[in-house]
């Protein structure tokens, strides 16, 4: 079964690296969403979606601040699948409407009256960084930023959304923010209460219709003045000064708001009412860039292609040198071992065997707590097909970022209906280790790692709805995860358990003796706990630099869409794991110790020991955690991302080393 199984990976591995070699850094993707051809005049209603902060990492809805809402039914959401659910995003309509190829200055949005506690929410909201995501035409508004490069040339980059205000926070003479504890007094705060869009479109004179292929806004912090009474249920959305009405002092349909205009302060403290007008300007822009290219702005402001070079010529050059070595002992060594067995006067009299051949009867002894060696196996393999299956999709572009929480969703569907893969894997192992209950290793297959994912999610889940924040899953999503759970995958573990169990048990190549052997004390090198260190090591020095860039697009809500480096990355550290874990164990079975079922699985999953370890390291160093809820779900789900890690290396590393015992004890001669 491995064999052929090993045999069908190798032809996957020449698929994935073809199809890894065609995806482009950026650029190459199905947008998941048909253009819409507009024509000039057509009025446009900006969406919203949820407000985040990388300081929180708990997203809330739009609403849950007293924004302008005039004309908005609250109660309509647009509808969401089910990766944008467990995302938290929530999705409403506003009142900011743009006539497509009109111009308009000073659009007043509405004037509101805030007491004491809305101001002290927006004042918690902009010190906490929060940021607001407007959509239009499935495009998310954007602040560009402009970078210098080596060349002097300057490019032009994306940060989505826009913060809601900022803090004005000293300086020192070397430009540095003065520490808080060091300020006299309370910094100021000001809300960013205008918005200027800019709206990018690409005219085809082919098509006589307009495409959207950008969404800029500029933000500012204004204190609008007016003389007299100004009637403002009748200025929604109209320009100011237009037909004599709604007239500010601070800008007008003939004046734009500047840099120098007082900015909107916020003073919590403040018992009276704190007036706020909100207004946004219009603009139009027309742009060389093509509908099918729009993204590639978002894209390409998240990742510098030359630094994931970098990360796959470090990774390729670890995989050479292991590479070397597994070479060296295949072909040397154990070329060497083969000729010396199998000279027929070797054993002179009194003189004993030694090396790996003399622990021939008990190498394929089952290990103790096989069952749940078993059960492991069987679910990184469901999770290594399931990834393979995603990061596929994704090279090829079916997974873009236009169809939001598409990846999420994927997965999750991939990994229920991968189920038969760990069923059958698991049965087969539990079978060859003469396990007889394949009904209770079917359900603990089906039960392990989902349910401890599940229970970690769910105390996670009630923290995050002690916080009121959107990203609460609702117990109705919660219901249909555990009816795909147990309705779905369950029975594909089972069924996978099933046809697994009913076939033939594995041959070994060599009998197991009936008494075990004792095995002799070993070398310092081969003590279990530094091998599993040393095993661990390698394979997440081959993509840690990868690693960072994972983690940005996370939980600095970064677009991550470079999933053909992505999928070179995890290729080699998947062979880095299986060449470094059957070195470890060639040198182990050198030694006379045949207890390398469990050393093997677990030294080569140990690089997700590593991983949770930098995730801790990455958190201190970019990250500033804002409240203790931040904290755990940060430590909560990157304990789960290590978890799989763990369960899909320490599999292929096992599997990987069955496949060599198996070989070099089927090519020698056993009396």
């Amino acid at each position: 079964f491995f064999c052929h199984s090993l045999a069908a990976m190798r032809g996957l591995l020449g698929v994935a690296l073809v199809a890894a070699a065609l995806a482009p850094a950026v650029g190459f993707y199905l947008p998941g969403v048909a253009p819409t051809d507009y024509t000039k005049g057509t009025v446009l209603n900006a969406k919203v979606e949820a407000l985040t902060s990388v300081r929180t990492q708990l997203p809330y809805e739009y609403y849950i601040l007293p924004f302008c809402n005039k004309g908005v039914n609250m109660e309509s959401q647009e509808a969401l699948n089910l990766g944008e659910v467990l995302r938290g995003s929530r999705i409403y309509d506003t009142p900011y409407t743009f006539k497509l190829g009109y111009d308009e200055t000073c659009k007043v949005l509405c004037r509101r009256s805030y007491d004491k506690a809305d101001v002290q929410a927006f004042v918690l909201m902009i010190e906490e960084e929060y940021r607001s995501h407007f959509l239009l035409d499935n495009l998310p508004t954007a602040m560009s930023v402009f970078h210098e490069t080596d060349d002097g040339e300057t490019t032009k980059a994306y940060e989505t959304g826009y913060p809601l205000g900022f803090v004005n926070i000293p300086v020192d003479e070397e430009g540095e923010e003065v520490a808080k504890e060091k300020l006299t007094d309370t910094p100021k705060i000001f809300l960013f209460n205008h918005l200027r869009f800019t709206i990018l479109y690409h005219e085809d004179p082919n098509r006589h219709g307009i495409r959207i292929v950008g969404f800029e806004v500029e933000p500012f912090s204004v204190k609008h003045k007016y003389m007299n009474q100004v009637d403002w249920k009748q200025c929604l959305n109209k320009m100011a000064g237009q037909g004599g009405n709604c007239n500010l002092l601070t800008c007008s349909k003939d004046k734009e708001v500047n840099l120098s205009a007082e900015p909107m302060l916020l003073n919590p403290d403040k018992k009276d009412p704190t007036e706020v007008i909100w207004t946004y300007d219009v603009h139009y822009k027309p742009s060389p860039i093509r509908w099918s290219t729009r993204w590639d702005a978002y894209l390409q402001s998240a990742d510098d292609a030359q630094v994931h070079w970098f990360s796959i010529l470090n990774s390729f050059m670890i995989v050479l040198f292991l590479s070397g070595l597994v070479a060296m002992i295949m072909v040397r060594t154990l070329r060497r071992d083969f000729q010396r067995y199998e000279q027929q006067d070797f054993l002179e009299e009194g003189q004993e065997e030694t090396g790996w051949k003399l622990v021939h009867g008990d190498v394929f002894r089952p290990p103790v707590m096989a069952g749940w060696l078993s059960v492991l196996t069987g679910t990184g393999v469901q999770l290594a097909v399931s990834s393979f299956i995603l990061m596929v999709f994704a090279c090829f572009g079916f997974l873009s970022p236009a169809n939001r929480g598409a990846l999420m969703q994927a997965a999750l569907f991939l990994f229920v209906f991968m189920g038969m893969f760990g069923g059958y894997t698991s049965a087969r192992l539990f079978r060859m280790f003469k396990g007889n209950r394949w009904k209770s290793n079917g359900l603990w297959t089906a039960m392990l790692y989902p349910g401890t994912v599940f229970c970690i999610f769910f105390v996670l889940n009630l923290l995050i709805w002690g916080q009121k924040s959107s990203g609460a899953v609702p117990f109705g999503t919660l219901f249909a995860l555990l009816c795909m759970w147990l309705g779905i995958s369950t029975p594909l573990v089972l069924a996978g358990a099933y046809f697994g169990f009913r076939k033939q048990p594995i041959e070994h190549p060599v009998r197991t003796n009936q008494i075990p052997r004792q095995v002799p004390q070993t070398p310092w090198f081969v003590d279990a706990p530094l091998n599993i260190i040393v095993g661990g090591v390698l394979p997440f020095g081959a993509v840690f630099v990868e690693v960072f860039y994972v983690l940005s697009s996370i939980w600095l809500h970064q677009f991550y869409y470079l999933f053909g480096f992505l999928f070179l990355v995890l290729l080699i550290l998947l062979l880095t794991c299986a060449e470094i874990t059957i070195v470890m164990v060639y040198f182990q079975l050198c030694c006379e110790d045949y207890h390398w079922w469990w050393r093997s699985y677990v030294s080569s999953g140990c690089c997700s020991v590593y991983l949770f370890l930098y995730s801790l390291y990455y958190a201190q160093a970019k990250l500033q955690m804002a409240r203790g809820v931040a904290v755990a779900l940060y430590v909560g789900y990157m304990l789960i991302i290590s978890y799989s890690m763990f369960l899909i290396t320490g599999s292929v590393g096992f599997l990987a080393c069955y496949w060599f015992v198996r070989k070099i004890y089927a090519a020698v001669k056993i009396d």
